[in-house]
């Protein structure tokens, strides 16, 4: 009768007892030893293992050591012993009332012992242990990292690995492993080599083909029975032959096999965004060649093809081709190797009989029967005889007939033949005739009457039904849907997805899937999508089903997985203070509480602790008894309910804490993990002991140790790829309290796609910000920003925003408090991170300066300008690379801010990015300084330009003739000034043109104060007036005036340019007076350039001189240099102008009148003979001062001067001297005075002293 110890007994105290102590051992190398032993006590004690008087530690080498106990049975198993485990082992229990020790020594022999009077011959076979058969199945296997869920492409080569430990590990025993690919079993092969040892099992598939997508399985076997592991392998189609072209048919068979016919079937591919297939053409080769000879003339439709015409006794592999209207696929994997043999005509075939003419064929049928060809089936004739056998085939209409071979020019063995040349609508009878040597047997039965079967009544599958796709993992999506009505031979479904709003589909599997549910792997974690299904057979893809609802990638609500790592942080006697690890597995919503449990460590009843949730990682449990040992452990919970519970903790004793250093650290997490560096994080002790913590020391497993004064360290010099674990000892002034517990594994390498945070300035409002886009997200996921692993509490210069994936910390008014690390982390993700330092000088991380950041500008296009507009007003602009709808500006002149209003009108364009101020009377009050001041969200700009002295004269004397010309031309007016010319019988015709005249305008002519009135009125509508002065001997002409007038036209006549006439024009104005010629070339321009020629003649002698000016060009510099720049201190600084000169001219820099030579710091360069720069690398106060170029060929030269004013961070910008424009503004562009015309009356005196 089984019953319980009353609770009087279980409260009697014992001291620890060991009922079956530790026994020693003698083992030989590399083969595992276990020590247990048994220990009762009240409380229940405590064992501890030593080695030699050192604690054992399994972390110190993982998988040599494993401690257990189960049931009250202490043990510890050495997996694999070495010479060096040879030592005295000791198991030290301990409970409240004393401890118990027992102690037994290992000794491990080696397998090769030198013994001097022996050889080393007789040693190996006489002196080496016998070891006792162990079968595979009889190792203790446990698996490890496992092969997860994998992607290959067609032509690539992909590894299965999974690591495992075993127990005994030995060298020439491995584990017995199968592989399964869709729960058939695998054997070694070209495409699939296995290989079980070195504690890994393997498969590797060097030749990856769409046959290899499947489940895979690995099952090992143990002494406990098996174990084993299964993922799915993926594999897309590789590039195709043609754009368009269709993937690659797959799962080529040859079935049905005979003497000279083989039936081969193949699967379609699957087709997506590609056009739909017309057909397949079948391929064949000899084994052993790599000659392939297509089968078939026109493409097959369907997934079967009969091959005939085989070489008996011949060996033969099949490959498929899909075509559409783009073209032809690549080649599908060949199938196995497959000989032509008749099985009927083999030795063991019975009822051959005695007979020498052979019995007639008999069930005549159609095995196959598609549109375009059918497949005659028959049994052989018994008895056949043993003469060799063939078949003769007739056919006839159903009913006529009217008999007619078919195979004339084919010897057939096999009883299969494809029949291809059937009339669509007719029915066919067909009858077969046996033959050897010695005759031909009568004929079969007729067939029943066979029709061609049209592919619209035999095609297709329906589409299947309702598609419902549910959340599965971050990864993936569980998807399945309805069987079709009309299954029709189902081969499979092929799935499609693609992300909700897009219009392109992608193929989710490429080989079809048997069930009606599918696991989507490989999808982006936290987007949308849509999927779809086709059903496929012989004859192709089915139509699509209607779309699923869309859904988004998220792991699928479940409850949290349990706890871990329950770490004592302080006790005071009465009460305890503990912290534990969140689930590593939230269970796809947050975990928003904890349930702590606790018993004495010697009884089996747990009791609540907490009735309220918990809701941070740690807790405080009161009402304790001193001196107890007590075990906790603690459930998770989230919205889908409360989780499993975490393992007991290790017993803990409720003793007051009295040491003077500090307890553990807690806690410890991980950040920033990158391929050599990550970020550990922890919190500081809830134990401080006799005074404050100075530090902590991080320890790192095999690497030593460092030394830091925060609540995190950024650990560097990693290895990528390896694992590592951390522990962390707090420091005071009374020395190293205790080591916190071993952080979790953790392996140096970034997640696929890990992305660093981006520092930059928003563009319209100047803010400064980090950005940080997320390589994975999940719907419960926060994007949770700190500065100096602190979370940023309410503060109203900075701001985070979130949108999908992309995270933003903005900055509004930013200063100096706002330098530090700043880090963000993802939460309920694999560990999304990263950080990014803003500091003053950069140090090792990217110099981001914070004078920028305070002072951002408006980039200008061109700085503030003027023109001269018609009616003389007068125009100052600017114009910026980009302005905003919000930007605000203000003009100010001479200290004051002018706005519009009578006379001044203000405005600016968005588009252009123009601001604009017009003046309209521009009058000697408006000398002085004009600035505009622009504010476009946080960035600023300021552009200023000069009008005094000779710029505000140049500009005051264009404005007001502007205005006198507009006012002018208000009433009738000059458009062609007076001139003259000079007709064959030297009649000087003085002439002029009117504008804007009316009926009532009138003509006069002035001759000095006397009027002249011409004979023929003028047309004073059109506006020419013209007086004609015949040549008459008068006082105011005379035969010297009148043969001057005579040379002039002449010499007007027989002016050349590149040996073409001249005519006087604005352009070129050509005149002289009784001693000279001349011609005037206004605004010259390259197209001037060239050889010029006057001839002169007075009817009997002709005289000509030229003058070449293709090559006389001054050097010169046409544009690009400022007058005044000023730039901020350690900026780089670039003067860069175009020159002009032919020929090319020299080019040198001056400084302070100081010529500048080319250094690393001042570098001058001159390109093309036409570009010359002067650029200054982060500038200093000392490059302040008068620079100047000086430009010159033999023809002349130009000398320009730039004042350069240099100013530290956080200074003013120096005003710029008087006359020059600021920076940041471009050069004004100079306006031109304008050329003096020519008034009536200045022509008419012109005109006089001419004459005289």
């Amino acid at each position: 009768m089984m019953y319980k110890k009353t609770d009087v007994l279980e409260d009697i105290p014992k001291l620890p007892d060991f009922l079956v102590a530790l026994r020693p051992h003698t083992v030989w190398e590399k083969t595992p030893v276990k020590l247990f032993c048994t220990v009762q006590g009240n409380p229940r004690p405590i064992v501890k293992w030593y080695k030699g008087g050192v604690p054992v530690d399994p972390l110190t080498a993982p998988g040599k050591y494993k401690i257990e106990n189960k049931y009250g049975v202490h043990s510890l198993i050495i997996s694999r012993c070495a010479v060096s485990d040879t030592a005295e082992y000791s198991a030290v229990a301990t409970n409240a009332h004393g401890t118990a020790t027992s102690k037994a020594t290992v000794t491990v022999k080696s397998e090769f012992i030198l013994l001097p009077s022996l050889s080393l011959s007789l040693l190996s076979l006489s002196y080496l242990p016998h070891l006792t058969e162990i079968h595979p199945s009889k190792l203790e296997v446990s698996m490890l990292d496992r092969f997860s869920v994998s992607f290959g492409v067609e032509g690539g080569s992909i590894s299965l690995v999974c690591t495992l430990v075993v127990v005994p590990d030995l060298p020439n025993l491995p584990p017995l492993a199968q592989w399964y690919r869709d729960d058939k079993l695998l054997k070694p092969s070209k495409l699939a080599e296995m290989l079980v040892g070195g504690g890994a099992a393997r498969l590797t598939l060097p030749h990856l083909a769409k046959d290899d997508e499947g489940l895979y399985t690995l099952r090992i076997f143990t002494k406990d029975g098996t174990t084993e592991h299964s993922a799915y392998l993926f594999v897309s189609d590789a590039a195709p032959s043609a754009p368009g072209a269709p993937g690659a048919p797959l799962s080529v068979k040859a079935y049905d096999i005979n003497a000279d016919y083989v039936l081969v079937a193949w699967k379609p591919p699957n087709t997506v965004n590609e056009m739909a297939i017309t057909g397949y053409f079948v391929d064949r080769c000899e084994s052993g060649s790599d000659t392939w000879v297509q089968c078939n003339d026109a493409p097959v439709k369907v997934c079967k093809y009969p091959v005939h015409g085989l070489k008996v006794g011949h060996s033969y592999h099949f490959r498929v081709r899909a075509v559409n209207s783009a073209g032809i696929s690549r080649p599908s994997r060949k199938s196995d190797k497959v000989t032509a043999l008749d099985a009927a005509s083999t030795p063991f075939t019975p009822n051959l009989g005695y007979v020498t003419i052979p019995g007639e064929p008999t069930d005549v049928h159609a095995s196959e029967i598609f549109k375009s060809y059918v497949v005659l089936s028959w049994k052989p004739p018994s008895p056949r005889g043993r003469a060799p056998l063939w078949y003769v085939i007739e056919k006839c209409l159903a009913g006529t007939g009217a008999w007619q071979r078919i195979n004339t020019a084919v010897k057939l063995h096999s009883p299969r033949y494809p029949v291809f040349d059937l009339q669509d609508g007719q029915k066919y009878q067909f009858r077969v005739y046996s033959v050897n040597l010695y005759g031909s047997s009568e004929a079969s039965e007729p067939s029943e009457p066979i029709q061609k079967v049209d592919e619209d009544g035999k095609g297709v599958p329906s589409a299947p039904g309702q598609v419902v796709a549910t959340r599965n993992t971050k990864s993936s999506v569980f998807v399945q849907w309805d069987a079709p009505k009309y299954l029709k031979n189902l081969m499979g479904y092929y799935i499609d997805g693609r992300i909700a709003g897009s219009k392109e589909w992608f193929p989710c599997n490429h080989k079809p899937f048997k069930h009606t549910r599918f696991v989507v792997h490989g999808l982006i974690p936290g987007e949308s999508y849509t999927f779809r299904v086709q059903a496929v057979n012989v004859y192709g893809l089915s139509e699509e089903s209607q779309e699923s609802s869309s859904i988004t990638v998220e792991p699928a609500l479940a409850t949290p997985s349990a706890p871990f790592g329950i770490t004592l942080l302080s006790c005071d006697g009465s009460s305890m203070t503990l912290a534990w690890k969140k689930p590593k597995h939230c269970g796809g919503s947050k975990v928003n509480a904890y349930y702590i449990d606790k018993r004495n460590a010697d009884s089996l009843v747990w009791k609540e602790v907490n009735l309220v949730a918990v809701t941070e990682r740690i807790c405080t449990v009161d009402n304790l008894t001193e001196g107890t040992f007590y075990e906790f452990k603690v459930q998770a919970a989230n919205m889908a309910g409360v989780g499993v519970p975490s393992a007991p903790s290790a017993p803990m004793k409720c003793e007051a804490w009295t040491m003077e250093e500090p307890g553990p650290a807690y806690d410890l997490s991980f950040s920033e993990v990158r391929c050599q560096s990550l970020v550990l994080l922890w919190k500081a002790p809830v134990y401080t002991g006799a005074s404050a913590v100075t530090g902590y020391l991080v320890d790192m497993a095999k690497k030593g140790s460092s030394e830091c004064f925060h609540g995190f360290l950024q650990v560097t010099g990693l290895k990528e790829g390896e694992t590592y674990v951390f522990r962390v000892r707090s420091v005071n002034a009374a020395g190293v309290g205790k080591p916190s517990k071993l952080s979790e594994p953790i392996c140096a390498k970034a997640l696929p796609g890990t992305q660093e945070i981006v520092a930059g300035v928003d563009e319209e409002t100047g803010d400064v910000f980090l950005s940080f886009e997320a390589c994975e997200i999940c719907e419960t996921s926060n994007f949770v920003w700190s500065k100096n692993y602190k979370a940023i509490g309410e503060c109203p210069r900075v701001a985070a925003t979130s949108k999908g994936r992309t995270s933003r910390l903005t900055f509004s008014s930013p200063d100096k408090d706002d330098l530090g690390a700043y880090s963000v982390v993802v939460t309920d993700t694999e560990g999304v991170s990263a950080s990014h330092t803003l500091t003053e000088d950069g140090g090792s991380f990217q110099y981001f300066s914070l004078g920028f950041v305070v002072e951002v500008f408006v980039p200008l296009k061109h700085g503030l300008n003027y023109e001269v507009l018609e009616k003389g007003h007068v125009r100052f602009w600017l114009q910026a690379v980009k302005l905003s709808s919000s930007v605000s500006y203000r003009f100010i002149v001479n200290d004051k801010e002018v706005t519009s209003g009578e006379g001044i009108k203000i405005s600016h364009d968005v588009a252009t990015g123009v601001i604009q101020m017009t003046v309209d009377h521009f009058t000697r009050a408006n000398e002085g300084t004009y600035t505009v001041q622009i504010h476009d969200g946080k960035a600023k700009a300021q552009s200023s330009l000069v009008m005094v002295g000779d710029v505000f004269k140049a500009a005051l004397k264009e404005a007001e003739f502007q205005r006198k010309e507009h006012i002018r031309k208000q009433g009738p007016h000059f458009s062609e000034y007076l001139y003259f010319t000079v007709t064959e019988d030297c009649t000087v015709m003085l002439a002029c043109k009117v504008a804007n005249v009316k009926k009532e305008t009138s003509f006069h002519w002035y001759k000095e104060d006397d009027e002249i009135v011409p004979e023929t009125p003028p047309n004073v509508m059109s506006g020419a007036c013209a007086l004609p002065i015949p040549m008459v001997t008068t006082a105011a002409s005379t035969p010297k005036y009148i043969h001057y007038c005579i040379h002039l036209t002449l010499f007007i006549s027989h002016l050349f340019y590149m040996e073409s006439k001249i005519a006087s024009s604005e352009k070129m104005r050509i005149g002289g007076t009784a001693e000279m010629a001349w011609m005037q070339i206004c605004d010259p321009s390259d197209k001037e350039k060239g050889n010029y020629s006057i001839e002169i003649s007075d009817g009997v002698q002709t005289h000509t001189r030229s003058f070449d000016l293709s090559g006389q060009d001054r050097g010169r510099v046409v544009g690009g240099l400022p007058d005044v720049v000023t730039i901020m201190e350690a900026k780089s600084l670039s003067l860069t102008c175009t020159v002009w000169g032919e020929p090319t001219p020299e080019v040198t820099w001056f400084k302070n009148e100081q010529e500048v030579a080319s250094t690393e710091h001042t570098k001058v360069t001159f390109e093309g003979g036409k570009f010359a720069s002067l650029v200054i690398t982060k500038v200093t106060p000392e490059d302040s001062g008068k620079y100047s170029i000086n430009v010159r060929n033999k023809y002349g030269g130009e000398f320009v001067e730039i004042t350069v004013s240099v100013y530290k961070q956080g200074e003013q910008i120096p005003e710029p001297k008087l006359g020059h424009p600021k920076t940041p503004a471009a050069t004004p562009v100079s306006t031109p005075v304008p050329p003096k015309k020519k008034t009536q009356k200045n022509k008419e005196k012109k005109l006089k002293n001419q004459g005289r």
